[in-house]
């Protein structure tokens, strides 16, 4: 069964559940990543569970959360544009493995049996997997570092007792594809 395209106000769904319990991998990718090219080449991916789906500025948005140090970084920060990819529950044991594992050391979607789908469109600055039930493809709006100044809840800083601070990109929904 293969993807239709949807428009971002027909997505169904609880956004809560699908990024904070079933998880969802962003993929960014830089220099026209191609058919072949192994993850951790020109495109690398990682699990997130923090994100939300909204409305900003007129625009139907999504923002995810990446450390500086994860390899996914310098990807984001390479591109215009990243996918977030929805499983529906299903490939929690890839997700965890894509989560625990880095890029610079392995191909995740080889060992994951993930399949990547590189788009023609948006100058082949997108990858999906095949397996996602539903696929965003954000083009980046906004980024900024997380201010642990700014923090109201002293709780939430205990997010970081090892490891740096994310950075935030809030990216609109230019394309939605659902199984």
């Amino acid at each position: 069964m293969g993807f239709h395209e949807i428009s971002p106000e027909g997505m169904t769904g609880n956004a809560i559940d699908m990024i904070g319990r079933e998880w969802m991998l962003v993929t960014a990718a830089k220099d026209g990543a191609r058919e072949g090219d192994p993850c951790g080449g020109t495109y690398n991916t990682m699990t997130a569970s923090w994100g939300g789906i909204g409305v900003l500025w007129g625009r139907p948005v999504a923002f995810v959360f990446i450390r500086p140090e994860r390899f996914t970084y310098s990807f984001a920060e390479a591109s215009d544009y990243m996918t977030l990819s929805f499983f529906g529950g299903e490939k929690k044991e890839a997700l965890a493995f894509c989560g625990t594992k880095s890029g610079r050391d392995v191909d995740k979607a080889a060992a994951c049996s993930l399949t990547p789908v590189f788009t023609e469109e948006d100058g082949g600055e997108s990858v999906y997997f095949d397996e996602a039930t539903l696929v965003l493809t954000l083009k980046k709006l906004y980024a900024a570092p997380i201010d642990p100044d700014r923090f109201f809840d002293e709780e939430c800083l205990k997010n970081y007792e090892n490891s740096g601070f994310h950075k935030m990109y809030v990216g609109e929904i230019v394309r939605v594809l659902e199984k």
